[in-house]
């Protein structure tokens, strides 16, 4: 069988004691749904509608750097929100810690307990948590509140999502942009095979199938193009 990660001492030891273990794969993969569901539907409204190809570049370019700008903001606020939390967290432990040591302490004794720990075994283990002020904080982050005690850049975080709508934004408007014949079911398929893509890849942290994973991601992409085209179509009937 194999097996994801080797046990051996070295390896080991890096992957617990490594830093900066933060992923933004689900920062990317936000982005990259938003670009490609929004832009295509730009795309798709537009010709339900049967205006002109210039309305959907026009459109859709506004739509990559204005929307795609405001989603990666509104990202790097929510994460600076965690980013702040944690740090109030940890200054309001630091104190507790100042003011009520022993209340402190027996909140660690409480969580050890919890685990499993009695006599002897347990009492060392509270003691050797906090006899260190950042291991004793850290676990008190985890185990009282559910948070992390590293979190997330902000920054990388937002420019994660950014990169990914401009990227997988971009692939509806190529057709449209150098003129080709035909624009609209090259821009559906390009389109699919990005959200194809996009879900696939997420199987790479989850244990479901990259084909099942990719073909969800394809139908609810697709979906939402489909409304965005029956808006479209219905408009223009009104207009009409």
């Amino acid at each position: 069988m194999s097996l994801e990660h080797s046990h051996s001492l070295r390896a080991i030891h890096d992957r617990i004691h490594t830093k900066n273990k933060n992923s933004y794969v689900s920062d990317w993969i936000l982005g990259g749904i938003d670009g490609a569901v929004t832009t295509f539907a730009i795309v798709a409204g537009v010709v339900g509608a049967a205006l002109e190809s210039q309305i959907i570049i026009i459109l859709g370019l506004a739509n990559l750097l204005a929307d795609g700008f405001s989603m990666a903001a509104s990202n790097y606020s929510a994460v600076k929100s965690d980013a702040d939390d944690v740090k109030r967290l940890w200054a309001m432990e630091k104190e507790h810690i100042r003011d009520v040591p022993e209340g402190e302490r027996e909140e660690i004794r409480q969580i050890m307990i919890a685990k499993g720990l009695t006599g002897d075994a347990l009492e060392q283990a509270v003691d050797a948590i906090c006899a260190n002020e950042d291991i004793w904080i850290e676990t008190m982050l985890v185990e009282e509140f559910g948070v992390l005690p590293e979190s997330r850049d902000p920054i990388w975080a937002g420019l994660a999502t950014f990169s990914a709508f401009l990227v997988c934004g971009a692939v509806p408007l190529v057709p449209f942009v150098f003129d080709i014949a035909n624009p609209f079911p090259l821009a559906i398929a390009a389109t699919g095979a990005v959200f194809f893509a996009i879900g696939a890849g997420k199987s790479l942290w989850a244990l479901t199938p990259w084909y099942r994973s990719g073909l969800e991601t394809f139908a609810i992409g697709m979906a939402a193009a489909g409304v965005a085209y029956g808006v479209g179509y219905l408009l223009k009937g009104i207009i009409d």
